[in-house]
């Protein structure tokens, strides 16, 4: 895959939802050699959707970028990587309101994206949004603030400090059967915690009942980012576990 090196963004706003996932479904998913990484002995599986404008190659002016909504359905993984297990997560599927991601991306930028349209209400620190891509859809109503509650972190800074290390997400390249990398990075990293009104996954709703349950959503919000390709080898991509 060649790619546009060090693209550019403002994350204008990130959630990150997350769930608690069976192991062994989460094994059925994620393809070897990755596997689930578990926390408190669950899979964490989730979605994030980020809203990013100025979207560009290192070297554009942020003036003259792209401006898109986007979702990635993911599941935190891990990895053995020379003598070391490695974390990040495995990115079942990723979707965008650009033409440019759903065109070239995989090809000219980092990670093969599906066309979806986006319904988004942004009042103050309250986000309400739905995603439908004829075959997936999400809806979410989330509010930053409250009181932090999950089963897998103790503290928001827990879970920052979980999520900033995973940077790097391996996706399935443009012929499906090799998987490739992707790092986000943000020159500063922010959580919020927020409170769930709603949340609906054609994805998670569709595993096996009981095996994915709903846990804690974090918000990141108005943030430089940078997405690259780093200079690692493609992996095969075997059956899930």
């Amino acid at each position: 895959m060649t790619v546009v090196r060090g693209v550019r963004a403002h994350l204008r706003r990130r959630l990150l939802v997350s769930y608690r996932v069976d192991p062994e479904v989460a094994r059925a998913i994620v393809p070897a050699p990755l596997r689930p990484q578990l926390v408190a002995g669950q899979a964490l599986g989730g979605f994030c959707v980020l809203g990013l404008d100025a979207i560009r190659p290192g070297w554009m002016p942020g003036a003259l970028g792209l401006r898109s909504e986007n979702t990635a359905h993911r599941m935190a993984v891990e990895w053995d990587e020379d003598g070391e297990t490695r974390t990040g997560v495995y990115i079942l599927e990723r979707h965008s309101t650009a033409w440019h991601a759903v065109l070239f991306g995989g090809r000219l930028f980092p990670g093969v994206h599906r066309h979806a349209r986006f319904t988004i209400d942004e009042s103050g620190d309250r986000y309400a949004l739905t995603m439908d891509a004829g075959d997936a859809r999400l809806e979410a109503d989330v509010e930053v603030g409250g009181e932090w509650e999950s089963d897998f972190f103790p503290t928001v800074q827990a879970a920052s400090d979980f999520y900033r290390s995973g940077r790097i997400g391996w996706s399935r390249g443009t012929d499906g059967s090799t998987l490739e990398a992707v790092a986000l990075a943000a020159d500063g990293w922010s959580v919020e915690p927020a409170q769930i009104h709603s949340v609906h996954s054609s994805f998670f709703d569709s595993l096996p009942a009981g095996s994915a349950v709903l846990d804690h959503v974090v918000v990141m919000r108005d943030l430089p980012i940078r997405m690259d390709a780093p200079e690692r080898p493609a992996l095969a991509a075997n059956a899930g576990h």
